[in-house]
């Protein structure tokens, strides 16, 4: 039967083996998966998220577009030198990337201008050009005068703007009222690094233009029509890495630009900026050992929830492998307790079968034969109806469906009754007490009787025939009765001493080998619990043990 343990704890240990290191295998292969999965994903946000970067930066160009230059119309034309000067130095604080600001101060009127546009009595053309630097914001430089003899240059940034302006009010609806995005795209003109605005007029004041292109004014007015051309460098944009785990280095570079590294350790991608900076691109450049901590920041929650299911798996892998050596253990305390079960009946059984069958078959019985026939059914019948009272009893005080008796006992003739029951039972059995501290006990009678009982034929069946003695020792400590038996007996090996008081436990040994169904000290145990005590033990190997009983005192 132990062969068969052993053999079923290597074939279960085999099989758990076997399933651990094929999920091990598993695990290193879903890992290696789950690094390559995060590597190509980091890889592809390496190409995604420059939109975001891009985004990012170019939101101070957005915010300068869309809502500093529509304040040029604020003040209706009447922009001069100094006011535009105050306007022009906040952009070039709050926006760096506008360089150099050139100031139309112009007019639109039915009179000819000879530096301007002149098409039928619409007349547009400037007064004053002023220049303003990002060096020297708060000062201009005259460009241009009308009162001077300097020539303005036809086909520049104006001239340009101009001809917009006038292509949109000869195919102007006056019947309907424009649009502010359709007047913002008219009235403004957007090149390479450079964005031309002219302030948008008034819907009367569009209206009295086209009136003018067709000849139709005799009086004389005269429209202020400022206009502003922006210089941009696309250089000064501050580039916002939205990303500084993911990309290393980000630089602005003309569309042509071509990288001469072009390695298998680097990662690069690149996106065209807008507007006026299309002839640019935002450059991303990375090396790979660069951005492996940003694959380990990905992967890293990744491999802890693998490991985590690994060792829940590794856990339910050993629960199985304990649980089946459990029900195989129990499986074989169980045949165990039947065979030593089935093994105490038969002897009890067959000797009353003999001695039945002897009493049937003989004609005469002397009065000898019949005493001793009579005194041997008399006491296998006791064996029987022992053992059977230990079961039943095992199982009423471990479903907790007896009650506790509590009789008071003189603790000392309690004692000399068990020590006298015990030499008569067995002559050779050196048996010795002694009470100190109390005289009475309050207990159950029946219970501690059977508690002595079973440890003292423990001592005597565990005991070499040299050594076959047992002292029992009763003192009253703290408040608390406490009872050792000691033996000098075989003792108990340590890897077994945990084991004793569990139900078909038994030990292997030379003086175990039948006549045991592994129930006396699981019945102890749950005999002194169910008196509310406690038991435990100590034991050397061919030293002898000692067991130690602590239960509630009651004088």
């Amino acid at each position: 039967m132990a062969s068969e343990k052993r053999n079923g704890y290597r074939k279960n240990f085999s099989l758990i083996l076997t399933f651990i290191v094929l999920m091990s295998v598993l695990f290193l292969l879903s890992l290696g998966l789950a690094y390559r999965f995060s590597t190509k994903y980091i890889e592809n946000e390496f190409v995604s998220e420059k939109v975001n970067v891009l985004e990012e930066s170019i939101k101070p160009y957005n915010d300068f577009f869309q809502k500093k230059l529509p304040e040029v119309s604020f003040y209706n034309g009447y922009l001069d030198s100094a006011t535009a000067a105050s306007f022009v130095d906040t952009v070039l604080l709050e926006y760096p990337f506008v360089s150099k600001v050139v100031f139309y101060d112009s007019e639109v009127s039915n009179t000819p201008v000879s530096d301007g546009l002149n098409i039928g009595k619409f007349s547009f053309g400037p007064k004053n050009i002023y220049q303003f630097g990002s060096l020297v914001p708060l000062d201009s430089v005259q460009l241009f005068s009308r009162n001077n003899t300097r020539n303005f240059i036809v086909g520049d940034d104006f001239n340009a703007l101009g001809l917009k302006l006038v292509s949109y009010i000869e195919s102007l609806d006056t019947t309907r009222v424009p649009g502010q995005d359709e007047l913002f795209s008219n009235f403004s003109n957007v090149r390479s690094n450079k964005i031309t605005y002219l302030n948008i007029p008034r819907l009367e004041d569009l209206k009295a233009y086209k009136h003018m292109m067709r000849n139709r004014l005799d009086a004389n007015p005269v429209y202020q029509q400022d206009m502003l051309s922006f210089q941009l460098d696309p250089y000064k944009i501050k580039i916002v890495n939205t990303r500084p785990l993911l990309y290393q280095y980000i630089k602005i570079e003309p569309l042509t630009y071509d990288p001469l590294d072009t390695t298998e350790v680097y990662l690069s991608t690149e996106i065209t900026l807008p507007g006026p900076f299309s002839d640019y691109k935002l450059y991303f450049i990375s090396s790979k050992s660069f951005i492996e901590k940003e694959v380990f920041s990905y992967f890293l929650p990744i491999a802890l929830a693998l490991l985590l299911f690994y060792g829940i798996v590794v856990l339910v892998a050993f629960l199985i492998y304990r649980n089946l050596n459990i029900n195989q253990k129990m499986f074989k305390l169980q045949y165990d307790f039947v065979n030593n079960l089935t093994h105490e009946f038969k002897t009890p059984v067959s000797v009353i079968k003999i001695a039945g069958n002897n009493i049937k078959s003989a004609t005469v019985l002397t009065d000898r034969e019949l005493k001793l026939y009579g005194k041997i059914l008399d006491e296998e019948a006791d064996k029987l109806n022992g053992l059977m009272n230990k079961l039943l009893a095992f199982t009423q005080i471990e479903n907790k469906s007896i009650a506790l008796n509590r009789d008071e006992i003189r603790i000392v003739d309690f004692m000399e009754s068990t020590v006298e029951a015990h030499r008569l039972k067995h002559p050779d059995f050196d048996f010795t007490y002694e009470v100190s501290g109390f005289k009475t006990f309050v207990t159950d009678p029946v219970l501690l009787g059977s508690l002595f009982d079973n440890l003292a034929e423990n001592a005597y069946k565990y005991s070499p025939a040299e050594r076959k003695k047992l002292h029992i020792s009763a003192r009253l400590i703290k408040g608390k009765v406490v009872f050792r038996f000691a033996d000098q007996g075989i003792g108990i090996p340590a890897s077994e001493i945990n084991n004793i008081f569990k139900k078909f436990f038994r030990i292997q040994n030379q003086y175990n080998q039948n006549g045991s169904v592994g129930l006396g000290l699981a019945f102890c145990k749950e005999l002194v619990n169910f008196m509310k005590g406690e038991i435990t033990v100590r034991s050397k190997v061919n030293k002898g043990t000692e067991f130690k009983i602590v239960l509630p005192y009651n004088d």
